[in-house]
């Protein structure tokens, strides 16, 4: 089976995202006319690859699987929607993935229940239960959608989202990746804006704020908003704050709601990474 001019997708990452990508037409075995030539896409089902003129849509049911290169969508069934260009064949404008959906890509995985890919928005969006990404060094999970928005080089993960890399930990409402594409064509990720009950975590800290800036490249967190660090039982009050994860040295600035203030409290004794009463911090 071959899809004419196919694109390839990263999706989610901290981090975040990646998926196959399909921008046209299918055409193997003569099942599907109207195309030639193109890089190669395998599919493969259990029950039936179906196609559906009806509703212009490719159907592959039964544990199916679609395989460009070294990129692979699984889910219990794939659908290709098509539109007709005239002296052109058709082309494929949305991948739907239901069921059970697996996106493996060289060093990440994503996991879901639907993954939707549009191709004319190049957008990808996976939701469902356990929603989870995977890569070598990270893992980021959602409750409400994973997505990647292929044009502007965002990675969103929604609902009470959680980024982990080895003893470091971001949580947020919303957690919005943006990356670089490299001139080798690599993307990697530059920066991860966080919103909404931010909590970040390290060996040692713990912080809280309603917003969060952290820049990869650095390895520096800006919060903002109602800041508290806490590192056993002490604390830092500030509307801003500075945490660098390399030389880690916090900074916390104060703002016209505290009254051009920083507000503190400091034990004598405290043991840094321990939480109040002596227990291991704990992220939220």
């Amino acid at each position: 089976m071959r899809f004419a001019r196919p694109t390839a997708a990263a999706l989610l990452a901290a981090t975040m995202l990646s998926a196959i990508t399909l921008s046209a037409v299918p055409t193997a075995a003569q099942m599907f006319p109207g195309t030639s030539g193109g890089i190669p896409v395998e599919i493969n089902a259990d029950q039936a690859i179906e196609w559906h003129q009806d509703v212009r849509a490719y159907v592959a049911r039964g544990n199916a699987s679609a395989k460009r290169g070294d990129s692979t969508v699984f889910a219990d069934a794939l659908t290709a929607y098509y539109r007709e260009i005239p002296g052109k064949g058709n082309e494929v404008f949305q991948l739907v993935g239901e069921g059970n959906v697996r996106i493996v890509a060289p060093n990440q995985q994503v996991f879901g229940d639907r993954a939707v890919y549009d191709v004319d928005k190049q957008t990808g969006v996976v939701t469902g239960r356990n929603l989870k990404l995977v890569t070598p060094n990270d893992v980021v999970t959602a409750r409400d959608s994973l997505e990647y928005y292929d044009a502007k080089g965002l990675a969103v993960a929604r609902g009470d989202a959680v980024a982990v890399r080895q003893d470091r930990r971001l949580r947020a409402d919303v957690l919005i990746g943006q990356f670089v594409k490299g001139p080798d064509g690599a993307t990697t990720m530059q920066r991860i804006d966080g919103a909404g009950n931010v909590v970040v975590t390290t060996p040692n800290d713990v912080a809280q704020s309603e917003k969060l800036v952290y820049s990869v490249a650095d390895n520096t967190a800006v919060l903002l908003g109602d800041v508290r660090i806490t590192r056993g039982d002490n604390q830092l009050n500030g509307e801003a704050a500075e945490m660098n994860m390399t030389t880690k040295i916090n900074r916390v600035i104060a703002g016209p709601k505290s009254g051009g203030r920083v507000q503190g409290l400091l034990v004598p004794g405290s043991e840094p990474g321990a939480a109040p009463g002596g227990k291991p911090a704990a992220g939220r």
